[in-house]
């Protein structure tokens, strides 16, 4: 290394340019073949490090999302998952809903997909530098009940809920909360409203909200009505996609529905 090159090095790291030192001998070289203008490879320069900047942010922006695991549209079995709209999830993953400030409240049994959607969703929101944040609805109960407890709900509140673009919350219904944990779910839903967008997932019909929120049909209806007011409600239904494979095996079998126990009478009588 040469000693003006040690000089760019040391000004790049005063000025937090990461990726200068490494890229613009290369982009020199390429102005002097090309005969580039200074101000060409200037552009050149700072594109590179813009470029550099925004993978280091979408990279970190996805780590503090906190998601489980890693879940993209482009693995989404649609074909297995027939009753999701597709053309409904493509436009959602637009993102034009964050910037209304709208809802996404997908429903249905377990395993037919509601959270490796929404986490791609979250993820899409990542990748276009959106701060998202995922949590189950049990565990977010409890951050903010231990925040009640020690005096800090509203620092906790702030920081865990209304810091985000994109509040993903997963699986309301799995377990059910208690009177005070309700309230604390109650005043993110209300604090939001019209605020910032959410994604919630749950396996239960809206008609049985109210047994997951302490059997608080007041409360329940409140919070549906703010978080259903501006939403995109997505219904699915269908077998588990992760029970699919020992289904196959022989080891599960589908569900039966009444039409088609109905069907397997009529063909014993005949």
């Amino acid at each position: 290394m040469n000693l003006q090159h040690e000089r760019i090095a040391t000004l790049c790291e005063q000025l937090n340019l990461s990726s200068v030192p490494t890229q613009y001998p290369a982009l020199a070289q390429q102005a002097a073949t090309q005969d580039n203008s200074f101000t060409d490879f200037l552009e050149a320069v700072l594109t590179t490090e813009s470029r550099t900047r925004q993978i280091r942010s979408r990279s970190v922006l996805s780590r503090m999302a906190g998601f489980p695991a890693l879940k993209i549209l482009d693995d989404f079995d649609f074909s297995f998952a027939a009753s999701v709209p597709k053309r409904t999830i493509q436009e959602l993953a637009s993102l034009a809903f964050v910037e209304r400030h709208e809802n996404i409240v997908l429903v249905g049994p377990s395993g037919v997909g509601k959270t490796h959607l929404a986490i791609a969703l979250g993820y899409l929101a990542t990748q276009a530098g959106l701060k998202t944040r995922f949590y189950s609805a049990a565990d977010l109960a409890l951050l903010l009940a231990s925040g009640a407890r020690q005096g800090k709900l509203k620092e906790v509140m702030h920081r865990a809920v209304m810091s985000y673009r994109l509040l993903i919350i997963d699986e309301i219904g799995y377990l059910p909360l208690d009177r005070d944990q309700a309230n604390l779910f109650f005043q993110v839903i209300a604090k939001r409203y019209e605020k910032g967008s959410v994604i919630v997932t749950s396996n239960l019909s809206f008609g049985q909200w109210d047994s997951a929120f302490a059997g608080d049909s007041t409360l329940t209806a409140a919070l549906l009505d703010r978080l259903l007011h501006h939403s995109h409600i997505v219904p699915i239904q269908g077998e588990s996609y992760r029970l699919k494979d020992k289904r196959k095996t022989g080891i599960l079998t589908a569900k039966t529905t009444p039409e088609d126990r109905k069907k397997t009478e009529n063909k014993s009588v005949a």
